[in-house]
């Protein structure tokens, strides 16, 4: 008789609504704990990013979970980048030369509670929320929670605990402070930070400013970016230094101070938010950092899933994304193990983590490499260039090229870590050619392909040596 395995997930955000939903799909008893408020219930969003970038790593999770028609009701697509500049003149990058790619902006809150009713829907799942984890431990399977109403402690056990409590996670700190086993942790912060601001609806509802793109004022050392909501409304985001530069967190005090900044550098975003200096002293001012980690998981007892094995910044539009498609890799290993084995969940821990590892650790580093590109390189030159005739190779080749956007964007099946390597080849292999006058923008654009795909494949056979030759 086949053993029905109870599954304790701690965090009920979007990872763990979605891991809830699917692992009640599957059978398996679930307990879904949060340490906050019922979202469905009360407004919890204020300073945490409102909306997201859905992509096509997410929308094949949401197709796993049988919700991705209902999910795309809740999208708006952004064809590509609205670059501002200092004038307020504005360019529309597209995100790719192929018409059928775009990226989705969604509220957070709007989706996770879709998760939740769909999970709920389930009689094997059960919901908890106002409980907080406050350790696990992992050698005997059991969390420690506090209830915030009743202001009782309690220990709930489990067949297995899977921690998708994010950036901050409880079973993590547990691993690192239970000093059981070599396990391996990094942060990483930013010298920047965010806060959250918005552009109102205009007064008949609509959009004040275009609405299917996501709008970026770069500024080199500083930038603000804004998406769209449903509701006419954006969601804008200011990044910028803690303590360094002529405008920081440190100094931007006063109202003043902060219309001046505005003035200066996002004046036709100032003019859309007579709201600024309200949003800019209600809302907090958060860090942005990177978590790695590993192993990932204690035996068959316990696992670390979505942020909490793996915090990226938000530069890619992948945070979200990579932790959805943590459950579809999960779901597979799932698939090839066999849970109620002697090996059992360990096997299938040990082959979910050897699967996804490398890809977390790739998107961890692109997405701080795309900070940089966001902030600056958008408005060089030669990048320019690079994006045009990128687009140009999407556009009259589509089967032919991907850029590497295209790559970690709208190529779900295949891994972070391969879209990053060939991404980064190619951008290599054009960058350089533009530098050396030797793709030649007048010339036929199947030659200048060919030209390119082969200084790409050089360039990822040079890599290729050197790494055999390192080990």
């Amino acid at each position: 008789m086949k053993k029905q395995q109870n599954i304790l997930i701690i965090g009920a955000g979007l990872c763990g609504s979605l891991l809830a939903l699917r692992l009640g799909q599957r059978g398996f008893n679930v307990n879904l704990y949060e340490m906050r408020p019922d979202l469905r219930k009360v407004d919890i969003s204020a300073g945490r990013s409102i909306n997201l970038a859905l992509s096509d790593r997410g929308l094949k999770a949401m197709r796993l979970a049988g919700v991705e028609n209902q999910v795309k009701k809740l999208c708006i697509p952004m064809n590509g980048r609205l670059l501002h500049d200092m004038e307020g003149k504005t360019v529309l990058a597209p995100y790719s030369g192929r018409e059928h790619e775009f990226i989705n902006s969604i509220s957070r809150g709007d989706l996770n509670a879709l998760l939740l009713d769909e999970a709920e829907k389930h009689q094997n799942v059960n919901i908890h929320f106002n409980k907080k984890c406050k350790s696990v431990d992992f050698e005997n399977t059991t969390a420690l929670f506090e209830d915030y109403e009743t202001k009782e402690n309690f220990v709930e056990d489990a067949d297995v605990i899977i921690a998708t409590d994010g950036a901050g996670s409880a079973l993590r700190k547990s691993y690192f402070l239970g000093k059981k086993f070599l396990f391996s942790f990094s942060q990483d912060w930013l010298t920047h930070g965010y806060k959250e601001l918005s552009i109102l609806p205009a007064e008949n509802g609509g959009y004040q400013t275009y609405k299917n793109a996501l709008h970026i004022w770069g500024r080199d050392s500083f930038m603000l970016i804004a998406l769209p909501n449903l509701d006419g409304s954006f969601t804008v985001t200011l990044f910028i230094s803690f303590d360094e530069g002529e405008y920081n967190f440190g100094n931007l005090t006063t109202p003043e101070k902060v219309l001046e900044f505005f003035e200066k550098y996002f004046k036709d975003a100032l003019a859309l938010m007579p709201n600024l200096v309200d949003d800019f002293f209600t809302n907090p001012t958060s860090p942005l950092g990177t978590v790695k980690c590993s192993p990932w998981h204690y035996k068959g007892n316990t696992l670390l899933m979505g942020d909490a094995a793996h915090a990226i910044v938000p530069f890619y539009g992948q945070g979200m994304n990579a932790s959805f498609e943590d459950v579809v890799v999960f779901d597979k290993a799932l698939d090839e193990g066999e849970p109620n084995s002697e090996a059992g969940w360990e096997a299938i821990f040990k082959a979910y983590e050897k699967s996804r590892k490398m890809d977390t650790d790739a998107i961890a580093d692109l997405a701080i490499d795309n900070f940089h590109e966001m902030k600056g390189h958008v408005n060089n030159a030669i990048f320019r260039e690079k994006r045009n005739l990128e687009m140009a190779f999407e556009k009259n080749f589509p089967d032919d090229y991907s850029s590497k956007y295209s790559l970690v964007t709208f190529n779900e099946d295949i891994g972070y870590r391969e879209a990053m390597l060939r991404g980064r080849a190619q951008d290599k292999a054009i960058l350089n050619m533009l530098a050396d006058k030797e793709l030649d923008s007048n010339a036929d654009l199947k030659t200048n392909l060919e030209k390119v795909n082969r200084a790409t494949e050089e360039i990822l056979e040079d890599d290729r040596v050197a790494k055999n030759f390192k080990h």
